[in-house]
């Protein structure tokens, strides 16, 4: 059963309402390439964890989470236009490669978080981004046949917990910069 500190494999398929109010198939994962969490270590969100909780390996699941319990209302703050300079490689010229209409970018926060945030437009002097998530603000219909069960391993748990620094990969006892973020 899905409960606490357990493995899942699962195959599912998430849509949402498009414009013409018919449900559009966004996101899915198969037997072959199935999603994988480990429940209750907030690898999902908080909802659909609830929503699996108690299921069995061959369940089917079929809810909707709200926007509110998904990624949130769309926030119009969150649609923000930068100088293209703040886009610059390192030669000192607009990274076109990376930055155009459509791509992912990370984005640093005042308190030094990375996050990732959508190019949306792209002209001479500046690059409008959009820092909600790309589903903010939709209902979101999930499908979903649980495949497979476990106990989460130590060793999972271990790189579940540890993200580090970045500096030292992960392994503290390699650390050589004295990081202190991964104790």
């Amino acid at each position: 059963m899905i409960e606490f500190h357990k493995v899942v494999k699962a195959s599912y398929e998430l849509y949402i309402t498009g414009e013409e109010g018919k449900e559009e198939l966004m996101e899915k994962a198969t037997e072959e390439a199935p999603l994988v969490w480990c429940q209750g270590e907030g690898m999902m969100l908080p909802a659909f964890e609830e929503a699996m909780a108690g299921k069995e390996v061959g369940d089917d699941a079929d809810f909707v989470l709200k926007a509110a319990d998904a990624y949130g209302e769309y926030i119009e703050e969150g649609l923000m236009t930068l100088p293209k300079t703040m886009f610059f490689n390192g030669d000192g010229e607009f990274d076109e490669e990376r930055v155009y209409p459509g791509a992912i970018v990370p984005m640093n926060t005042t308190d030094g978080q990375i996050v990732r945030a959508q190019v949306c437009e792209v002209n001479d002097k500046e690059v409008t981004i959009d820092l909600n998530h790309p589903y903010a603000g939709e209902d979101l219909h999930f499908k979903v046949h649980v495949l497979e069960l476990r106990d989460v391993t130590e060793g999972e748990l271990k790189a579940i917990h540890h993200k580090g620094c970045g500096r030292c990969k992960g392994n503290c006892d390699d650390c050589s910069n004295d990081c202190n973020h991964c104790n």
